[in-house]
């Protein structure tokens, strides 16, 4: 086993592609997929599944990867200190249900640590592609919530795909309304009064599923209803429209503005927020450091969890 090898997988991963990879270290197709079924072999394991669709990590393929990355991290550390090398481009994804504070997080990230070159991504996605982007690796962190009506499905893909939830904080439900809305002054806010209001909530694909909507009390109906993609457009709308939308009630001022608030929900709903990773898999430096920055951006005083 080698650090170019390992360099290969790493590379393999990001990309989800043998030939891009390929391209990216300026190697050939047949060289790189030789390169990493010989280690294969070596280390007697699958690391990436072949199909006709592609190439995936297999769960084995996941927790190596973790590993990889530590070791590249820690090698690239030596050379830097010794040999006066150009640090390599640094790589990290995160897949989000839509919450301004794992932006937050994801800016303090890269002011931190963003060295002259970096390829890092933030996804904000649909609740069953957080799963699948961070158990197939895409992404090394996802964000989402469980409370008691989703949790017995969302755990159960959680532990198939080997992943671990990790909770960040529990909050009662809010909606989320224009500073304009008659209802953003009040100290809470009742079903029957929101009747008359838009409710704003985010689009979730072919897994449409109640269990996967991103908005709690996702069984009840409405009489006006607005599905949307996007948080901007999703706040467009509470202010033009003078709709709402049900979530945790943290909201970011420097991000969103003054012109949304917060409204606590008169119900017993309680969201646990966490993220996600692979089980078996050690975070990498820039995993660990947004972690960090997810965790200094909900326990910020005055903070409305």
């Amino acid at each position: 086993m080698t650090l170019q090898q390992l360099k290969y997988v790493i590379e393999v991963a990001n990309r989800g592609s043998m030939n891009e990879a390929a391209k990216r270290l300026f190697i050939s197709q047949p060289s790189l997929s030789n390169a990493i079924r010989e280690l294969e072999e070596e280390l007697r394991i699958t690391i990436f599944e072949r199909t006709n669709k592609g190439i995936a990590l297999s769960k084995a393929g996941a927790e190596f990867l973790g590993y990889a990355r530590q070791v590249i991290e820690q090698a690239e550390l030596l050379e830097n200190r010794y040999l006066n090398a150009k640090p390599s481009p640094q790589h990290f994804s995160v897949s989000t249900q839509h919450y301004a504070f794992a932006v937050n997080a994801f800016v303090k990230l890269v002011r931190e640590h963003g060295q002259e070159e970096y390829e890092l991504a933030l996804r904000e996605t649909k609740t069953h592609e957080i799963i699948q982007d961070v158990r197939s690796q895409r992404s090394e962190i996802g964000i989402l919530y469980v409370n008691e009506f989703n949790a017995k499905v969302i755990n159960r893909l959680l532990k198939d795909a080997n992943l671990a939830f990790t909770s960040l904080f529990t909050a009662k439900a809010h909606i989320f309304v224009s500073v304009h809305n008659p209802l953003a002054k009040q100290a809470v806010a009742t079903l029957d009064q929101l009747q008359e209001f838009p409710y704003l909530y985010f689009e979730q694909g072919e897994y449409n599923s109640f269990h996967f909507a991103e908005e709690i009390l996702s069984t009840l109906s409405h009489q006006k209803s607005i599905r949307v993609n996007d948080r901007a457009t999703l706040f467009n709308l509470l202010i033009g429209l003078n709709g709402y939308t049900i979530s945790t009630g943290v909201l970011s001022a420097d991000l969103n503005g003054n012109e949304i608030v917060p409204v606590p929900l008169a119900s017993d709903e309680t969201i646990h927020v966490g993220w996600i990773c692979h089980r078996n898999a050690a975070l990498s430096k820039l995993g660990v450091a947004y972690v960090e920055a997810l965790q200094e951006a909900v326990a910020v005083p005055g903070s409305s969890v």
